[in-house]
């Protein structure tokens, strides 16, 4: 896209024509417009006849071009939304997807159940100010999952581990976006799966969550250019069968896992049969796959 600055500047409404023309994109066009402009929608229609200042034009020729170049909208932005949150995403880490915040709701409703059984047990003398429930999100990436659950849910604590320095770095700056009283609920370490978690955690926690890589080496190749060229492969591939990882947190999950928790896990549709077979052999009492908004087979969800 050319912008033209001289010798008047362009207005908002001529750089929105010029840019979705160059996006093909109507909606894209405005989410780059209220980025680079700063207003939110309402402000920007009513500004939309007057000039852009030079910085703010020039920016979004920027943005434009990388769209145009076939980076994902998420990563121009810089940012993101999923569920109540919006937060900050680039190369280090897998744009959040719908399938993964129905996965969220998938995990909610299931520490909804195991919070029942919790106060069930419980002595009626127990602190009702303190988080009961533990949660553990294995791979956290952006962090969204866990940040999801501790801002939807006040009684959680969650651990969130990642082996990749570079994906904890985002998901610490999305921590520290988060209000106050759920970040102080949300505990990041460094690690490759259980091994980051603190020893004494075994047999103690509720609920074990993940989004892990899932997809065969042999997969790759076939991925749209915006995914293949843009998120990191080592979030993405498993290994030759693309089961490698969802087998290694199933297998170790009955070990640190309270005696009433359960594992969500997203998983690829075609590897709903094969996904229940390995939670069975790991020894849970039950292992079910729910369906994705698409009526896919989605997310495993097995209990002990």
């Amino acid at each position: 896209m050319t912008v033209r600055l001289h010798p008047t500047g362009l207005t908002w409404r001529q750089l929105w024509r010029q840019s979705e023309a160059a996006i093909a994109d109507p909606v894209q066009t405005r989410w780059l417009l209220e980025e680079a402009s700063g207003f939110d929608a309402a402000t920007l229609l009513r500004e939309i006849d007057q000039v852009a200042p030079r910085s703010a034009a020039e920016r979004l020729e920027a943005m434009v071009k990388r769209r145009v170049a076939g980076e994902p909208l998420q990563h121009v932005l810089g940012h993101w939304g999923f569920r109540q949150l919006d937060v900050a995403v680039d190369s280090r880490v897998l744009v959040p997807r719908p399938e993964t915040e129905h996965m969220v709701t998938v995990a909610l409703r299931e520490l909804d159940r195991l919070a029942a059984l919790q106060r069930e047990a419980e002595p009626s003398g127990a602190d009702p100010l303190e988080p009961a429930m533990l949660a553990v999100d294995l791979g956290t990436g952006s962090g969204v999952i866990a940040l999801s659950l501790a801002a939807e849910r006040h009684g959680v604590r969650v651990i969130a581990t990642d082996r990749d320095p570079d994906a904890l770095a985002v998901a610490s700056g999305n921590l520290a976006a988060l209000s106050a009283g759920a970040a102080a609920r949300v505990e990041l370490r460094l690690g490759d799966w259980f091994e980051a978690l603190p020893a004494d955690r075994a047999g103690r926690i509720d609920l074990i969550v993940s989004n892990p890589p899932y997809l065969a080496e042999n997969e790759w190749s076939r991925l749209d250019p915006t995914v293949r060229d843009f998120d990191p492969v080592g979030a993405l591939v498993a290994g030759p069968t693309g089961l490698e990882d969802i087998a290694a947190i199933l297998s170790r999950a009955p070990g640190w896992l309270g005696w009433h928790g359960s594992v969500v896990v997203e998983i690829a549709p075609q590897q709903a049969e094969e996904a229940v077979d390995l939670a069975n052999g790991a020894g849970f009492a039950e292992a079910r796959v729910e369906q994705d908004l698409a009526g896919r087979p989605r997310v495993l969800v097995a209990g002990r």
